[in-house]
């Protein structure tokens, strides 16, 4: 016998795991193929119009076998609501009679879409006449409660106006006269307003001061609009507001505060101030006696050098 220990390997078989397939891939794939057509129709819902809202609508709206064969959607349908579609018991008439409230809401829908849209045209002007670019920094468009809104504003370098006077800039007029044919697009109301900064003419407000100086800018900026083709028509109110409405974050002497707002204004606004009618006419004020005439100075100063007529 031999005295030497034996030596016993063992050696363990590993077992190969079995071929899985690429049968996840193919999911996988078709997965990521239905969230890209997601986002591809809503990408393109979210850029259509309001025309091409509603012809999608209609679309799912009518019955199948139409779609495919054609015909009229209430004949080739075998269901109770005719093609399909809404429930007569609840047509618009009927929903508008049960609930006022919803024909309201749809006007208003329909009156903030048409704003919406105009808003759309002028920023898109802006950025194809090569002068009105320039102005893009001093155009503030937005939908405010009274309609759409839009602001010319001054700067130190670009002042609309010349300073202490009504005389429009060529730039502004160039740019009114742009709006004009577009503000004339919508049947809407428009209101022009002038503001100014807190700078004090010298002999304050009992002579000419800024309230006289932003009723004459309105009126001026209201005149090239009509000569750029805006219709007279639609002019409801032309109004100085002087320095009283300083413009979001300005200073009182800041040049953002020297400003025009043009507002297309929302018709039950418009309506509002129209109402006031009902009230009538005032009765005529007392005979007074008429003043000496007073002889005028030649100038009025502002505090800060400038000149006005009185």
């Amino acid at each position: 016998m031999n005295d030497r220990p034996v030596i016993i390997i063992r050696r363990k078989k590993k077992a190969a795991h079995g071929h899985h397939g690429g049968a996840w891939k193919i999911a996988f794939a078709d997965f990521m193929t239905a969230l890209m057509a997601l986002f591809l129709v809503l990408w393109t819902l979210a850029n259509a119009g309001q025309a091409q809202k509603a012809a999608v609508a209609e679309y799912f709206r009518t019955p199948l076998v139409v779609a495919l064969m054609g015909g009229d959607r209430e004949g080739a349908s075998k269901n109770v609501i005719p093609g399909g579609g809404p429930d007569p018991d609840f047509a618009e008439g009927e929903r508008f009679r049960i609930d006022p409230q919803l024909e309201s809401r749809r006007i208003d829908q329909q009156e903030r879409a048409r704003l919406q849209q105009l808003e759309r045209r002028i920023k898109s002007a802006l950025t194809v006449d090569p002068i009105l670019k320039e102005l893009k920094e001093q155009i503030l468009i937005d939908l405010t409660p009274e309609g759409l809104r839009i602001q010319l504003v001054d700067t130190e370098q670009r002042p609309m106006f010349e300073i202490g006077s009504a005389r429009v800039a060529p730039y502004m007029s160039t740019l009114l006269r742009t709006l004009a044919p577009m503000l004339n697009e919508l049947p809407n109301r428009i209101q022009i307003t002038g503001h100014t900064d807190s700078r004090p003419y010298a002999g304050g407000e009992a002579g000419y001061s800024n309230w006289e100086l932003s009723a004459e800018r309105a009126n001026a900026s209201r005149r090239e609009l009509v000569n750029g083709g805006l219709a007279s028509e639609k002019l409801l109110r032309a109004s100085g507001m002087s320095d009283r409405i300083p413009f979001q974050g300005a200073g009182p002497n800041d040049a953002a505060n020297r400003r025009i707002a043009v507002i297309v204004l929302d018709s039950r606004i418009a309506d509002a101030i129209l109402d006031q009618r009902e009230y009538g006419p005032l009765p005529p004020a007392p005979a007074t006696e008429k003043p000496a005439d007073v002889a005028a100075p030649d100038a009025v100063r502002r505090s800060d050098g400038r000149e006005a007529r009185p």
